[in-house]
Parts: C-alpha cells; sequence; structure tokens
C-alpha cells in the first residue's frame, strides 16, 4: 500500500492540506500480525463552514456530532433492467381441474338408436340490429323521464296543498280567535257595564249617561213643535230618569266596594295560607309547609266559617266554639271583645232568635277576627304583609290601649 496515489481527485487548489501519519498493522485470521507499516495521510481542510442539518451534542464536552444520513449524499443504486419471468411476475404456480360430469356427443350409426322425442327445434327470431337497440333505450329514457316528472309534479302538488289547506286552516283559526276575542271583549263592555267593579266602570257610565242626557236635551231644543210647557215637562221627565239612574250607580257602587272588599280579604288569606315555593334545576316547584303557613290555613278556615250562611243552629254553635278556643290563647282587648260576641250570639241563638236580626253582630265578629288574623302576634305569617312594620306598630299608643 506504500506504492498507491491517495489523492484525492476534484480537490479546489486552494485548499490546505494536513499531513497525518498513521500505523498500518495486517493482520491474518488467527490474529497474528503479517506487516506493519507507517502510511501519510493528507486531510484536506474544508475552506467554508459545513451547513449544520442535524446531528447530536454531547452534554460533556460540548461536541457536536453531525448525523450522518442528514450530512452525506445518498449512494446511487443503479437497478437494473429485467425482462425474465421471475422479474415479471410476483408468484405463479401449475393447477389442474377436472369437470364434475363428462360430455360428449353421441351420432346416430349402425347399431345405435338416438330418440328424438325430447329434442327441439329452434328457429332465428327477427334480427335485432344496433338502431333497434337505441330506439328500444331511448323508448325506456323517455318512460322513466314521464315517470319522474309525474313523480316530481304529484310531490309538488302535493306540497302546495299541504301548504294551502294549513294556510286556510291557519286563516280559520285567526278569524275563530278574533272572533272569540271579540265575543269576550263585547261580554267584557256589557259586564262592566251591567257589573261595574272598576272605578274606570264607574267612569264609563258616568260618561254614557252624560251622553245621553245631552243628546235627549239636544232633541228636545231642535223641537220646534213643542210649546213652552211641554218642553218643561220633557226636561222634568228627562232629569227624574237621569236621578233614577245616579241612584242606580250609587247602589251598583256599594255592591261594588262590598265584592272588592271580599275579594280582597280572600286573596290576604290565599296568599298567608300559601306554602312556601323553591324552583328547583329542573325548572319545577318544591312546595313546603310551614308552621306559619299552617296556622294561617287554620285561621282562614275559621274566618270563612264564619262567613258561611244557611246553617243549622248546631253547626254554627260548632263554629262558633271553636272560634272561642282559638282566641282565648290570648288575652287582651280584642280576643275578650270576639269571645263576648260569641257568647252573645251564642245565647241569641238559643232563645231562637232569626238570623236577620244577627246580621250586625255577625259582620262586627267576622271584622274583629280579621283583625285578629292581621296581627303578627296571634299570626305570623300576617308580619309578611303588613304596610307599618310590626316594631312600630307595637310602640304606638293606639295598639298599646288595644291590648290592655
Amino acid at each position: 500500500m506504500e506504492g498507491e496515489d491517495l489523492t484525492v481527485k476534484h480537490i479546489p487548489d486552494n485548499a490546505e492540506v494536513r499531513i497525518v501519519k498513521s500505523n498500518v498493522i495486517q493482520r491474518d485470521e488467527k490474529g497474528e500480525i503479517i506487516k506493519q507499516y507507517e502510511m501519510n495521510i493528507e486531510v484536506y481542510l474544508p475552506i467554508r463552514q459545513k451547513p449544520y442539518l442535524g446531528g447530536y451534542k454531547s452534554n460533556k464536552n460540548g461536541l457536536v456530532y453531525h448525523h450522518a444520513f442528514a450530512q452525506t449524499d445518498q449512494k446511487y443504486r443503479e437497478h437494473k433492467l429485467k425482462f425474465h419471468r421471475e422479474s415479471q411476475t410476483y408468484e405463479y404456480s401449475t393447477k389442474s381441474s377436472k369437470v364434475m360430469r363428462e360430455l360428449g356427443t353421441q351420432m346416430e350409426r349402425e347399431g345405435i338408436f338416438i330418440s328424438k322425442l325430447t329434442d327441439v327445434e329452434v328457429e332465428a327470431q327477427p334480427y335485432f340490429h344496433s338502431n333497434m337497440w337505441e330506439e328500444r333505450r331511448e323508448e325506456a329514457a323517455l318512460y322513466i323521464q314521464r315517470k319522474v316528472r309525474g313523480w316530481r309534479a304529484r310531490r309538488i302538488t302535493e306540497k302546495l296543498k299541504k301548504q294551502k289547506e294549513e294556510k286556510r286552516r291557519e286563516q280559520l283559526e285567526k278569524e275563530e280567535e278574533y272572533r272569540r276575542n271579540e265575543e269576550a271583549k263585547h261580554k267584557r263592555e256589557i259586564e262592566r257595564r251591567t257589573h261595574p267593579r272598576t272605578k274606570e266602570d264607574f267612569n264609563i257610565l258616568y260618561d254614557e249617561l252624560e251622553l245621553w242626557r245631552t243628546n235627549e236635551i239636544q232633541k228636545i231644543k231642535e223641537n220646534t213643535s213643542l210649546s213652552e210647557q211641554e218642553r218643561k215637562t220633557l226636561l222634568k221627565q228627562i232629569l227624574d230618569k237621569e236621578t233614577d239612574l245616579l241612584q242606580t250607580i250609587d247602589r251598583l257602587k256599594i255592591i261594588a266596594s262590598k265584592e272588592n272588599k271580599e275579594e280582597k280579604i280572600n286573596k290576604f288569606l290565599k296568599q298567608m295560607s300559601d306554602p312556601k315555593k323553591w324552583l328547583r334545576s329542573d325548572g319545577r316547584y318544591t312546595e313546603v309547609h310551614t308552621p306559619f303557613t299552617v296556622r294561617s290555613k287554620e285561621l282562614m278556615d275559621i274566618y270563612n266559617g264564619l262567613r258561611l250562611k244557611n246553617l243549622t243552629i248546631d253547626e254554627r254553635l260548632d263554629i262558633l266554639l271553636n272560634t272561642k278556643w282559638t282566641v282565648k290563647e290570648w288575652d287582651c282587648n280584642l280576643t275578650r271583645e270576639i269571645v263576648e260576641l260569641i257568647d252573645r250570639e251564642a245565647d241569641m241563638l238559643n232563645r231562637g232568635r232569626p238570623e236577620a236580626s244577627l246580621e250586625g253582630l255577625r259582620q262586627r265578629l267576622c271584622n274583629l277576627f280579621l283583625q285578629f288574623i292581621e296581627t303578627p302576634e296571634f299570626n305570623p305569617e300576617a308580619a309578611r304583609f303588613q304596610k307599618i312594620p310590626y316594631e312600630i306598630l307595637v310602640s304606638t299608643q293606639a295598639y298599646t290601649n288595644s291590648k290592655r
């Protein structure tokens, strides 16, 4: 190897060269030294810094080891063209097969008779050329198109029918709803005039009465054929009728005031006796009765019992006795007065007094028991509905006097 030329080809002239001596030792298969000599190796230093395209870095000494696969061009492998069977076929095998039934043709000859009973004569059908085939295909395509168009038309027609029917149904529903609203409005207007309840209802009655009076007076003034005496007579009749109508309106006011008061009391008692409600995560409510709501419901039942009419004497006495034991748990001016009224009514019932003579006494008893219900000391749930705080109410002189 000493005589070999180890000069690298295609080395630029301005490349830096460094000569390194290296010992070369040749050994045989058994590991014994055959030959040993020194060799000079020329190392050409790179002209420019080689770009870093990946590799590894040692954490101990900081040396960078380039990745051979990324830093070195791949060796070109030349593939030879092969055309023989081994290169063209992935795998091959030889197989043999045998039919399940052997067939053959036997011709008729001497000594062999072949029956012709099962033979069938086959005649050629009319020739079906390509033009006829195209015509048949065109007819089939037209048939399919007709069916598809009919199917689509039926679908569109059915859809339009449904839309029309739905629109007609919605129109009928709107008309029915409008009719119901008009009827309800008409009934409400009639109810407002026959059974007025609010201030607006009475204002409507007063306005209509004034309009009627103005129109009647205007008719009398426009009638020139009437004498002065006849005109005064008609005006007097209008005045009398107006007075009667005003009295009727006043009676309706009294009735409405009484009904509104009863409705307000019932609503107040219902709100106190209703259970507590909590909204749950699923949107439903949980209702819970507390001792205060149970107490309010008991007092409401007693109050409704006191207001009942057409009861027998025994039933009325049972209600009065229950009321008496309820209020006697507290001793104050209010409870003593309620007990006194109960004893008075019981005595009158035992004497056989008619109910008409007891109307005022019973009304006073109901009012006092309602006052008993509205007192937070007797009914704790009533404290939520008081406009004046209970602490301020207790400190007043009027409340102190009522407790004595």
